[in-house]
């Protein structure tokens, strides 16, 4: 049997040592204040990573739809397919999520191994107690439970976005404005004033959203009564048909623009309405310019124009009219006119006492 060589030996007492300066007092301290501080680097590091993973995936995702649109920037997807903006967009919420999942999902998991190499009787108890944390949790965190999973399954569904316009309806009252974030719990609402709304994920009862699909710009148009009302109203759709043959304004339009008639006559004016389906990034934009293009060839075709506005259409106001108004178009049937009446042919008698001919009358048929 051969010695051990002074190394091996000095190796074997240094970890001897060692192992009994950790079952002292100071050394238990000292391992299990290591140990915790080794979990929080290694939970951090984890989820760093899980970061990067999504942030490469979403990443990864957003530039294969770029790519295959052929454009450089997301801004330039606003001209692309609805559909494949909408792929950028539940991405990057998608993304959002995610991220907020993993870091709670890590953070709780390096506190119970924390509390387990701290205290280990701690987690030994908490069997005992998870009836009453249960029974807490059900009172007092259902709030919380319920703006989480409200939160999931309004991403999940795809009914916002971030960078979506929405109208969220809440209990009390409703909060418009540009989604800017989707966090867990809330969700983060700019309104057009600047204000940024933190609202519970749970609050939320109903969502409208304007960045999903198409829009309409509706404008309504008062003409005096001195016009004529047909001839505006071909002046008008000639004007809109005009701005969506335009290069610059072509991909923004998705249809062709249609004018609704006559919607309302007061004492002052009769009121046209003209409808444009447009992209739902593009409404505004295309609704200012069409205001500016009808009130021009209005003042250059000599027609007065006494109000110009674009409202918001509510409730069952021209709701028949959601996919376009389309009037029949037939051609005119002619009115019936009377058969004129049958000429009678008058014949004078002979001198003889033979009787006189009568011809019967012609019938037009």
């Amino acid at each position: 049997m051969t010695s051990a060589t002074p190394v091996e030996t000095a190796t074997t007492d240094f970890w001897a040592g060692l192992q009994d300066f950790f079952h002292t007092p100071l050394g238990t301290v000292i391992f299990r204040v290591g140990s915790a501080v080794l979990i929080i680097i290694g939970a951090i590091v984890v989820a760093w990573l899980l970061r990067v993973a999504i942030r490469h995936i979403v990443h990864r995702i957003v530039n294969t739809v770029k790519k295959a649109q052929g454009v450089e920037t997301t801004q330039a997807l606003q001209v692309s397919p609805i559909a494949t903006v909408r792929v950028v967009q539940r991405t990057r919420t998608l993304g959002s999520v995610l991220t907020n999942i993993a870091n709670v999902v890590v953070g709780v998991i390096a506190l119970l191994l924390v509390l387990h190499v701290l205290a280990p009787d701690v987690l030994a108890s908490f069997a005992i107690l998870s009836a009453a944390i249960g029974a807490g949790l059900g009172f007092g965190a259902q709030n919380v439970i319920g703006d989480i999973l409200n939160g999931l399954l309004m991403v999940m569904e795809d009914q916002l976005g971030v960078g979506d316009v929405i109208e969220a309806g809440m209990v009390s009252l409703a909060t418009d404005g540009v989604v800017e974030a989707v966090g867990i719990r809330t969700t983060q609402i700019r309104d057009v004033n600047g204000t940024l709304w933190y609202v519970r994920n749970g609050q939320i009862l109903r969502v409208g959203n304007m960045s999903q699909g198409w829009s309409r710009v509706v404008v309504d148009v008062g003409v005096g009564y001195e016009n004529d009302v047909d001839a505006v109203q071909d002046q008008l759709l000639k004007t809109a048909e005009g701005l969506a043959r335009e290069p610059k304004w072509r991909p923004r339009i998705v249809e062709k623009p249609e004018v609704w008639g006559i919607q309302s006559v007061s004492p002052e004016m009769i009121v046209l309405r003209v409808a444009v389906k447009t992209r739902s990034t593009a409404r505004d934009d295309v609704a200012h310019e069409l205001n500016s293009r009808i009130f021009a060839a209005a003042r250059e075709a000599g027609v007065t124009v006494p109000a110009l506005s674009n409202p918001i259409l509510t409730g069952f106001e021209s709701i028949a009219s959601v996919n376009g108004a389309h009037p029949p178009r037939t051609r005119p049937i002619p009115a019936a006119q009377p058969a004129p009446k049958p000429k009678r042919r008058v014949v004078r008698r002979k001198s003889s006492d033979a009787p006189p001919e009568v011809n019967p009358p012609e019938e037009e048929l």
